[in-house]
Protein backbone atom coordinates (compact mmCIF):
# COMPACT_ATOMS: atom_id res chain seq x y z
CA UNK A 1 0.00 0.00 0.00
CA UNK A 2 1.49 3.51 -1.19
CA UNK A 3 1.95 6.30 1.46
CA UNK A 4 -0.90 8.38 -0.41
CA UNK A 5 -3.69 5.76 0.23
CA UNK A 6 -5.17 4.10 3.20
CA UNK A 7 -7.17 1.10 3.30
CA UNK A 8 -7.31 1.68 -0.98
CA UNK A 9 -8.56 4.54 -1.03
CA UNK A 10 -6.49 8.30 -2.22
CA UNK A 11 -5.39 10.40 1.01
CA UNK A 12 -6.00 13.53 -0.47
CA UNK A 13 -9.52 12.60 -1.87
CA UNK A 14 -10.23 14.00 1.96
CA UNK A 15 -9.91 17.26 0.58
CA UNK A 16 -12.04 17.40 -2.05
CA UNK A 17 -15.07 18.16 0.09
CA UNK A 18 -13.06 21.77 0.73
CA UNK A 19 -12.58 21.53 -2.40
CA UNK A 20 -16.37 21.43 -4.34
CA UNK A 21 -16.79 24.68 -2.13
CA UNK A 22 -14.31 26.82 -2.87
CA UNK A 23 -13.20 27.09 0.88
CA UNK A 24 -9.37 25.34 -0.10
CA UNK A 25 -6.19 28.30 0.22
CA UNK A 26 -4.97 29.32 -3.27
CA UNK A 27 -1.55 27.19 -2.89
CA UNK A 28 -3.40 24.01 -1.94
CA UNK A 29 -6.34 24.29 -4.63
CA UNK A 30 -3.47 24.73 -7.07
CA UNK A 31 -2.04 21.32 -5.83
CA UNK A 32 -5.04 19.42 -5.52
CA UNK A 33 -5.70 20.23 -8.96
CA UNK A 34 -2.88 19.35 -10.24
CA UNK A 35 -3.30 15.53 -8.36
CA UNK A 36 -6.96 15.89 -9.58
CA UNK A 37 -5.50 15.30 -13.56
CA UNK A 38 -3.36 12.50 -12.75
CA UNK A 39 -5.95 10.80 -10.45
CA UNK A 40 -8.67 8.61 -11.56
CA UNK A 41 -10.24 7.53 -7.80
CA UNK A 42 -10.52 11.53 -7.02
CA UNK A 43 -11.62 12.22 -10.63
CA UNK A 44 -14.70 9.85 -9.65
CA UNK A 45 -15.07 11.09 -6.06
CA UNK A 46 -15.42 14.71 -7.50
CA UNK A 47 -18.33 13.37 -9.85
CA UNK A 48 -20.25 11.61 -7.13
CA UNK A 49 -19.81 15.25 -5.59
CA UNK A 50 -20.81 17.38 -8.09
CA UNK A 51 -24.92 16.69 -7.62
CA UNK A 52 -24.77 17.21 -3.49
CA UNK A 53 -22.70 20.43 -4.57
CA UNK A 54 -25.45 21.75 -6.88
CA UNK A 55 -28.34 21.16 -4.26
CA UNK A 56 -26.25 23.96 -2.56
CA UNK A 57 -26.08 26.48 -4.89
CA UNK A 58 -29.26 28.73 -4.12
CA UNK A 59 -27.22 28.97 -0.82
CA UNK A 60 -25.63 32.21 0.57
CA UNK A 61 -22.17 31.58 -0.12
CA UNK A 62 -20.33 32.26 3.23
CA UNK A 63 -22.43 29.86 4.91
CA UNK A 64 -20.37 27.44 2.96
CA UNK A 65 -17.06 29.05 3.55
CA UNK A 66 -15.55 28.29 6.99
CA UNK A 67 -13.81 31.95 8.18
CA UNK A 68 -10.15 32.12 8.40
CA UNK A 69 -10.13 31.51 11.87
CA UNK A 70 -12.33 28.46 12.12
CA UNK A 71 -10.21 27.24 9.00
CA UNK A 72 -7.07 27.74 11.66
CA UNK A 73 -8.55 25.81 13.98
CA UNK A 74 -8.91 23.11 11.45
CA UNK A 75 -5.84 22.96 10.15
CA UNK A 76 -4.17 23.16 13.78
CA UNK A 77 -6.27 19.89 15.02
CA UNK A 78 -5.40 17.79 12.00
CA UNK A 79 -1.74 18.82 12.52
CA UNK A 80 -2.43 17.02 16.54
CA UNK A 81 -4.45 14.51 15.30
CA UNK A 82 -1.89 13.45 12.70
CA UNK A 83 1.16 14.36 14.80
CA UNK A 84 2.58 16.79 12.86
CA UNK A 85 2.00 20.60 13.81
CA UNK A 86 0.26 22.24 10.47
CA UNK A 87 0.46 25.74 11.12
CA UNK A 88 -1.55 27.77 8.38
CA UNK A 89 0.60 29.51 5.23
CA UNK A 90 1.78 32.64 6.51
CA UNK A 91 -0.15 35.52 4.71
CA UNK A 92 0.90 38.39 3.03
CA UNK A 93 0.11 41.71 4.11
CA UNK A 94 -1.33 44.35 1.64
CA UNK A 95 1.45 47.22 1.22
CA UNK A 96 -0.44 50.81 0.15
CA UNK A 97 0.90 52.03 -2.20
CA UNK A 98 2.79 55.53 -2.02
CA UNK A 99 1.32 58.93 -3.16
CA UNK A 100 3.45 59.97 -5.84
CA UNK A 101 3.78 64.25 -6.73
CA UNK A 102 2.97 64.16 -10.35
CA UNK A 103 2.32 68.22 -10.57
CA UNK A 104 2.48 70.81 -7.95
CA UNK A 105 -0.18 70.33 -5.72
CA UNK A 106 -1.21 67.17 -7.30
CA UNK A 107 -0.48 63.84 -5.78
CA UNK A 108 -1.93 60.00 -7.35
CA UNK A 109 -1.85 56.53 -5.85
CA UNK A 110 -1.64 54.01 -8.44
CA UNK A 111 -4.16 51.39 -7.52
CA UNK A 112 -4.24 49.09 -10.99
CA UNK A 113 -3.44 48.87 -14.33
CA UNK A 114 -4.99 46.93 -17.29
CA UNK A 115 -2.99 47.68 -19.98
CA UNK A 116 -4.90 45.49 -22.49
CA UNK A 117 -8.34 48.09 -21.87
CA UNK A 118 -5.69 51.24 -21.21
CA UNK A 119 -7.15 51.78 -17.94
CA UNK A 120 -5.87 53.01 -14.44
CA UNK A 121 -7.49 53.37 -11.44
CA UNK A 122 -6.01 55.81 -8.91
CA UNK A 123 -6.03 57.72 -5.98
CA UNK A 124 -5.84 61.43 -6.55
CA UNK A 125 -5.36 64.34 -4.35
CA UNK A 126 -5.50 68.53 -4.77
CA UNK A 127 -4.25 70.68 -2.63
CA UNK A 128 -5.75 73.73 -2.05
CA UNK A 129 -5.77 76.35 -4.84
CA UNK A 130 -4.93 73.71 -7.25
CA UNK A 131 -5.84 73.10 -11.17
CA UNK A 132 -5.34 69.97 -13.53
CA UNK A 133 -4.09 70.93 -16.32
CA UNK A 134 -6.69 70.81 -19.50
CA UNK A 135 -6.80 67.74 -21.34
CA UNK A 136 -9.20 65.80 -23.23
CA UNK A 137 -10.33 62.02 -22.79
CA UNK A 138 -8.82 59.24 -24.47
CA UNK A 139 -11.15 56.95 -23.02
CA UNK A 140 -14.25 57.44 -20.67
CA UNK A 141 -13.15 58.40 -17.70
CA UNK A 142 -14.59 57.87 -14.31
CA UNK A 143 -14.46 60.00 -10.73
CA UNK A 144 -16.03 59.74 -7.51
CA UNK A 145 -15.43 62.49 -5.10
CA UNK A 146 -14.08 61.19 -1.80
CA UNK A 147 -13.30 64.20 0.23
CA UNK A 148 -13.35 68.57 -0.71
CA UNK A 149 -14.99 69.96 -3.09
CA UNK A 150 -13.82 69.67 -6.78
CA UNK A 151 -15.39 72.19 -9.61
CA UNK A 152 -15.39 70.11 -13.24
CA UNK A 153 -16.19 73.06 -15.86
CA UNK A 154 -18.70 74.77 -14.09
CA UNK A 155 -20.07 71.64 -11.95
CA UNK A 156 -19.22 71.62 -8.26
CA UNK A 157 -18.53 68.20 -6.73
CA UNK A 158 -18.99 67.33 -2.91
CA UNK A 159 -18.24 63.77 -1.22
CA UNK A 160 -19.71 60.92 -2.92
CA UNK A 161 -20.41 62.77 -6.33
CA UNK A 162 -19.82 61.00 -9.61
CA UNK A 163 -18.75 62.72 -12.89
CA UNK A 164 -18.11 60.70 -15.82
CA UNK A 165 -16.70 61.93 -19.12
CA UNK A 166 -16.90 60.17 -22.37
CA UNK A 167 -14.09 59.53 -24.54
CA UNK A 168 -13.24 62.48 -27.06
CA UNK A 169 -14.33 64.66 -24.52
CA UNK A 170 -12.43 67.80 -23.11
CA UNK A 171 -11.66 69.42 -19.34
CA UNK A 172 -10.87 72.67 -19.69
CA UNK A 173 -11.00 73.93 -16.03
CA UNK A 174 -10.47 70.97 -13.25
CA UNK A 175 -9.68 73.03 -9.71
CA UNK A 176 -10.64 72.70 -6.20
CA UNK A 177 -10.79 76.05 -3.54
CA UNK A 178 -10.55 73.39 -0.59
CA UNK A 179 -8.56 70.66 -1.82
CA UNK A 180 -9.44 67.01 -2.81
CA UNK A 181 -9.35 63.80 -3.18
CA UNK A 182 -10.99 61.48 -5.15
CA UNK A 183 -11.02 58.03 -6.84
CA UNK A 184 -10.68 58.19 -10.76
CA UNK A 185 -10.59 55.56 -13.30
CA UNK A 186 -9.38 56.85 -16.70
CA UNK A 187 -6.87 56.21 -20.04
CA UNK A 188 -3.74 56.57 -19.30
CA UNK A 189 -2.97 58.21 -22.93
CA UNK A 190 -5.61 61.48 -22.00
CA UNK A 191 -4.03 64.75 -24.02
CA UNK A 192 -3.04 66.91 -21.74
CA UNK A 193 -2.95 70.48 -23.35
Amino acid sequence: MSAASKQGRCLQSDLLPVYVLHALPEEEKNQLEAHIGACVECQRELQSLRPVVDAFRSWPAPILRPSRSLWEQLQTRIGEAVGEGLAPPERRAWREPEWEQVAPGISCKLLATDTTRDRVSMLVRLAPGTAYPPHRHAGTEELVLLDGELWIEDRLLHPGDYNRAEAGSADSRVWSETGCTCILITSPSDVIS
